[in-house]
Formats: structure tokens, sequence, C-alpha cells
């Protein structure tokens, strides 16, 4: 019989459990997808931790996510994610990434060094925004600089309610610090670009070398890839850790109420424009403008939540585009299987 007070230790909540059928209450076990491999997957259940093969019956599974498996460790569904992070994958692939599943709260790491920058923090807190999942900023390295105070002040004009740390993530104290989010059974995933610290994080949390870690480059402070995979880890703490790999591009798509929620400022101050369709360009009566003008909301900002407007509209279409012309081929192969049987039949 399935222990959930040890799943409960996992992730589990009522949010999963009442997904549950009767038939699966008394032959499926639920276990957690800790890590995705090309080939197979790493699970892990009331009884331990296993390998599962990854066959072509399987849905597209992310870290984080909860599957059924029979008595026999054979998969039999996914179920319903509570919160997912997905990007448009790199480069021309017209096809969505997986990030992580099922994620309490999103440690968001930007180092202090030549590589901070309030462009990039927006863009994360619009994908964190759009699975409603709890956003805190880390702002890292802040041993080696000496402008901390004003870069907090900077972090925190973006919204108010934000929490923001600066650290050092090779501390000890970091443990301490970030002890509201890292309780028993919560999931936390850890985002930024390369060379911010994630890695180092992951160590000093658990308290031994589990991440290699890398140094940055000298000449911009931007990082290297230390991390190549995704892997859910469990913290002393009986917090779930998930370190991801550095990401230099991270293309938005379906992220509407992300970008609305990232940017409530300027969504709430173009409720006050003159028309209802206002592109805050040259237009009579705009109030984004006369904020601008009065110094109450920066050129820099306005003009980062036009570009991510844009990114995001035409990354979402060009998804539905795909998926669209997908049904379509599906349903005419179905077509041809059908009149291949009828002209058996005849």
């Amino acid at each position: 019989m399935t222990n959930f007070q040890i799943l409960a230790s996992l992730g589990w909540t009522p949010f999963f459990q009442q997904q549950l059928t009767l038939e699966e209450w008394s032959n499926a076990c639920p276990v957690r997808v800790v890590s995705v491999h090309r080939t197979r997957i790493s699970v892990q259940s009331d009884t331990g931790s296993y390998s599962l093969s990854v066959t072509p019956a399987m849905d597209t599974l992310a870290v984080g996510d909860w599957i059924l498996v029979d008595n026999q460790q054979r998969y039999i569904r996914l179920l319903e994610r509570q919160s997912c992070f997905r990007r448009k994958a790199p480069g021309a692939h017209r096809e969505w990434q997986l990030i992580s599943a099922n994620v309490d709260t999103a440690f968001i790491l930007c180092s202090l060094n030549e590589d901070f920058n309030l462009n990039r923090l927006e863009r994360y807190l619009a994908l964190v925004h759009s699975s409603d999942v709890q956003a805190a900023i880390l702002l890292t390295k802040a041993d080696q600089v000496d402008h901390t105070d004003q870069a907090l002040t900077m972090v925190r004009e973006l919204d108010a309610s934000l929490d923001v740390l600066a650290l050092n993530t090779q501390a000890s104290v970091c443990a301490e610090r970030l002890s509201p989010w890292l309780t028993k059974g919560q999931t936390v995933v850890l985002l930024g670009s390369s060379g911010v610290g994630k890695s180092t994080l992951t160590n000093t949390l658990m308290k031994v070398h589990h991440q290699q870690t890398g140094r940055i480059r000298e000449d911009d402070g931007k990082g290297r890839h230390t991390t190549t995979h995704r892997e859910l880890v469990t913290l002393p703490s009986g917090a779930l850790l998930l370190d991801t790999p550095g990401m230099r591009e991270l293309q938005l798509g379906g992220c509407d109420t992300g970008i609305s929620s990232a940017f409530a400022d300027i969504e709430l101050l173009s409720e006050q424009c003159r028309f209802n369709d206002c592109q805050h360009d040259q237009e009579p009566g705009c109030a984004v403008h006369r904020a601008i003008e009065s110094g109450e909301l920066s050129q820099r900002r306005l003009k980062n939540y036009l570009k991510l407007n844009r990114e995001n509209a035409f990354n979402t279409s060009t998804m539905a585009q795909r998926r669209a012309k997908e049904k379509s081929f599906g349903k005419m192969v179905k077509q041809i299987v059908k009149d291949r049987e009828r002209f058996k039949e005849c």
C-alpha cells in the first residue's frame, strides 16, 4: 500500500491525490521524476529510487513531474501539473522545451558583477509569474562588490512586493536566510544565467560537493556552463531543490499573464491612456509617456516591456501554427488508415 506520508516529503499534495481514480488508488503507484535523460528517467517513490526506460508511450516529461506506474514499474500516465516552466527551444526550433514542473518557489539568481542585468531579471519574472509560482530574487557575489545597496534598491523598484536578498552563495548562513522557502516537501527551482552561482548555492545548501562549479570569464563577467542536466535533490531541511543549466537564451511564449504581472505598473498606467489600443509610442494622451517624462517610469523598463510583448506574441503564434499543422497532419494520417481499411473490405 502506498505510503502517502513519505510521498508528502517528496512534494505530494491533495492537488495530485484528487486526480487518482478508484482503480488507481488500488493498482497504481505515484512516483516523482527527479531527472530526465535521453533514454531513461530517474524517479523516486515511497519505497525508493529507480530508473525507467523512455518509451514512445510516455508523455514528454519534465523534472518534478508526478507520474503513475503499475506494480511492474510500467508507465501508466502523467498527472496534471500544478505549475510548469517552459521556454521556446533555442535556435530555429518551433517547439517548447520543458524546464521544470510542480515548483512552489523560484529563486531567480542574478550576479552583482558585470553581468548584472535588470532586463534579464524582468524576463525571468515574466516566466515565473506566468506559472503562478512564488518568486524570490537572489543577488549573488555580494561579497565581491561594493554597490550591493544600490543594486538592491534598483531591483526592489521593479516590484515593491518582491523578496530580494543579497548573498554570498558560499556562506553557510545561506541556509538560514533562505529557510522560509526551504521547508520539508517544498520544491524550489534555481533559475539564472551561467556563472551566477546556482551550483555553488546547491553545494552550500546540501553541505556537500554535489555540483561541479566553474570560474567566470574575466573579460565580461559571464559564466560557463557547469550544470549539464536538471536534477531534483533533497536538502537537509527536507526541501527539494532543482538546479538548472544556465540559460543564455530564454525566449518567452504563452506568457501574457506573466508579462502583465511583471510589469503591473505599466499595465495600470495603460488604463489611463486616452486610447484603449494605445501603443505607448507617439499617441496623444499616453499616460505611460507622461510617467516617463515625470520620472515615475524609466524608458528602459517601457522598452523592455514592449520587446517582451512582441517576442511573446510572435512565439505564441508560431507555436499555435505548429500545433495546427500537427493536428491537421494527424487527421490526414487517420483518414488514410480508414480509407485503406475500407479498401481491404471491398
